[in-house]
């Protein structure tokens, strides 16, 4: 594998992109969101073929890496496309599982002792679950924040009073994803979150630098 960063080195979730899309916008926005300090970059395209997803996840991890090679990139749900680009030799760190996607340990074996994992949450009770699971997976995302057009979990949103429970129930670190803004950082980091995931706040950003700068101002 390219990248030189492994589960062992310290893990920064201030800043956490998840990628839309599948056009060349998708790999410069994960570029420059690298590039001024997001330490996260996640390929989701839910409407990609997983050959889709391979090349855009190996398009992805080569402008990343140039811009900047501490950034982890993840595959969003789909561990053998995470397993299939490590093989091809790209920077690709490991993938982020929802609560119906290939069960953890097995995705920890596939990828093996090093690749990060994640996995999405939202409840206390997942959260608790996934605390069982601390040593196989890495951290937590928890949401939604906030209702958002993107992804609709069925769960109730949790504000920004949602996440202090949460956080004291786990020693996984958690990021908050949902709708979440730039505006929203400062307030969410003060629950004791980890750092926060956004989608369309970095997406459809005119600069994504700033966006990624007020979000590490805010933690």
């Amino acid at each position: 594998m390219n990248g030189d960063v492994s589960r062992r080195e310290p893990l920064d979730l201030r800043c956490y992109l998840v990628t839309s899309g599948i056009g060349r916008r998708t790999v410069d926005v994960a570029a420059a969101a690298a590039g001024a300090g997001a330490a996260v970059v996640q390929v989701r395209a839910k409407e990609a073929s997983a050959a889709e997803l391979l090349d855009l996840t190996c398009a992805v991890a080569e402008a990343v890496h140039a811009a900047r090679p501490a950034t982890r990139v993840l595959v969003d749900d789909r561990a053998d496309v995470a397993f299939a680009a490590r093989a091809r030799g790209a920077a690709v760190h490991g993938v982020h599982l929802g609560q119906d996607d290939l069960p953890v340990a097995t995705a920890r074996e596939l990828l093996g002792p090093d690749a990060l994992i994640g996995l999405t949450t939202g409840t206390l009770e997942l959260v608790q679950a996934a605390e069982e699971l601390r040593g196989v997976i890495d951290y937590i995302g928890a949401g939604p924040f906030r209702l958002t057009p993107t992804k609709d979990s069925g769960r109730e949103p949790l504000g920004v009073s949602g996440y202090g429970p949460l956080v004291a129930a786990t020693q996984l670190p958690i990021v908050a994803i949902g709708g979440v803004t730039p505006a929203d950082a400062a307030a969410l980091a003060g629950t004791g979150v980890a750092g926060v995931a956004l989608v369309r706040a970095l997406m459809e950003a005119t600069d994504p630098s700033v966006v990624v700068r007020e979000v590490l101002a805010a933690f």
